[in-house]
């Protein structure tokens, strides 16, 4: 099969779908139960929003927003790693107290089932890049953008934080091109796995210096802006 008759296959197109609004639609009592608890928890630890909302490439590069609990602070910067990936360490400020336990457990992408019902999300597929990322694919990544993403995905299972920017596209390319049933399978059988390791979460290590990072907003001066946000002497 050819990489468009992965793409566009029967199960992509209609059993990947029907599995994703069943077993969306089973997750929702579960996803209420666990915003009772986890939203109370955000609004007495900061008594800020319960979800956070970003903007994410979807599927033939459209964007879309993404829900997720908010585990950092209200407003905080979004900060860049030099090679494009998103600054992401276990000494981070910007994350909230209960912002760190939710983020170690994965219970923050939970409220992307509400994606999956929408129809813009799949339950398994390539990670949703931020929107700023669009138009920075190579030819060899943007096989990535021709299926939806997914909360979990074969980089997230697999590999989680340990790949640079350029290696997760060249996977969730590979992905898209070799879709099956039984990939789809052995990914959520790993995603299980992965998560109860918990290793690989951050792809920062705690004490990393902020000269190589910068806050995604082209009117700030991005060295300055960071070390004043992060509070790097």
């Amino acid at each position: 099969m050819t990489e468009k008759d992965y793409c566009n296959s029967f199960y992509v197109r209609v059993v990947k779908r029907i599995a994703d609004i069943l077993i969306g639609i089973i997750a929702l009592p579960f996803l209420g139960l666990v915003t009772l608890f986890v939203g109370t928890a955000i609004k007495l630890d900061d008594a800020g929003p319960v979800f956070y909302k970003a903007k994410r490439i979807g599927k033939d590069g459209k964007i879309f927003n993404m829900y997720k609990f908010r585990s950092m602070i209200v407003n905080a910067p979004n900060l860049i790693n030099k090679d494009g990936s998103t600054y992401n360490a276990p000494d981070d400020k910007r994350v909230t107290r209960v912002g760190k336990f939710i983020r170690k457990t994965s219970i923050d992408e939970l409220p992307q089932f509400l994606n999956i019902l929408i129809g813009n999300m799949t339950l398994i597929g390539p990670r949703a890049s931020g929107a700023g990322a669009l138009g920075t694919y190579l030819p060899d990544e943007e096989a990535k953008m021709n299926v939806k993403p997914g909360i979990t995905g074969y980089t997230q299972a697999y590999f989680r934080n340990s790949l640079t920017v350029r290696e997760k596209r060249l996977k969730d390319a590979w992905y898209a091109e070799n879709v099956t049933f039984w990939l789809d399978v052995k990914i959520f059988l790993k995603t299980i796995f992965t998560v109860l390791k918990r290793e690989q979460i951050y792809t920062n290590a705690a004490g990393t210096s902020m000269d190589d990072v910068y806050i995604d907003d082209s009117t700030m001066d991005r060295t300055t802006a960071v070390k004043s946000e992060i509070g790097e002497k």
